[in-house]
């Protein structure tokens, strides 16, 4: 369709009758925080039922209408269409592989394991403990401990311990803040201590990463 309104280049050919057109995009995402997606996607997330197709196909109609037909503000409609179809794209994936993947991703498949790392993400300054986020999503010590290392990996404490430093890693990148400040905003009782754990998981100071 795009290529019939001569909007995709002479060079686009299509392949003809028989063949198929491809539309490329990229999404650019940097920074630690970042890491934590990319790692736990594969190289290539392929859409095979037609019931996941059909979710994905109004983003895609709307979008060629959009450039089939220029109005004021479609650039931005574009955009956002875009990353509708990226989330759901990871919707998809999440929901087709969340039975045997491993990490905080196909954890959000699970509502209990989802609302654990909801508290230590909206506030990971938090004292939190093995004990107060089982009690947090309603189910016991041991079963807690066991369902989130069995989906994300680890433990819910190292867990913790790794967004804290990915979030301590975008401050001193990204910004002035003074260490000390940064360890206490985080949950650690001294820079000392904040210095030790960061170590641990980034492989070196926080001085030296800033």
């Amino acid at each position: 369709m795009l290529r019939a309104e001569g909007r995709l280049g002479s060079l686009a050919n299509g392949g003809g009758e028989e063949g198929c057109f491809l539309v490329g995009g990229h999404f650019l995402l940097s920074g630690h925080l970042a890491q934590m997606l990319l790692g736990a996607l594969p190289p290539i997330v392929h859409i095979r039922h037609e019931s996941d197709r059909a979710a994905m196909r109004w983003s895609l109609e709307r979008m060629a209408d959009e450039v089939r037909h220029p109005q004021p503000g479609g650039v931005l409609i574009v955009q956002q269409l875009a990353y509708m179809m990226l989330i759901q794209a990871l919707r998809l994936h999440l929901n087709n592989a969340a039975s045997i993947g491993v990490g905080w991703l196909f954890a959000l498949a699970d509502k209990k394991m989802s609302a654990a790392i909801a508290c230590m993400h909206d506030d990971p300054g938090h004292n939190w403990t093995l004990q107060t986020l089982a009690a947090r999503v309603g189910i016991s010590r041991s079963v807690f401990a066991r369902r989130f290392k069995e989906t994300v990996g680890t433990s819910p404490i190292e867990y913790l311990t790794q967004w804290r430093m990915q979030l301590a890693c975008e401050r001193l990148k990204n910004s002035d803040e003074a260490i000390q400040r940064i360890a206490l905003s985080l949950g650690y009782e001294s820079e000392s201590a904040f210095g030790k754990a960061f170590k641990r998981v980034v492989g070196h100071s926080p001085g030296r990463h800033r």
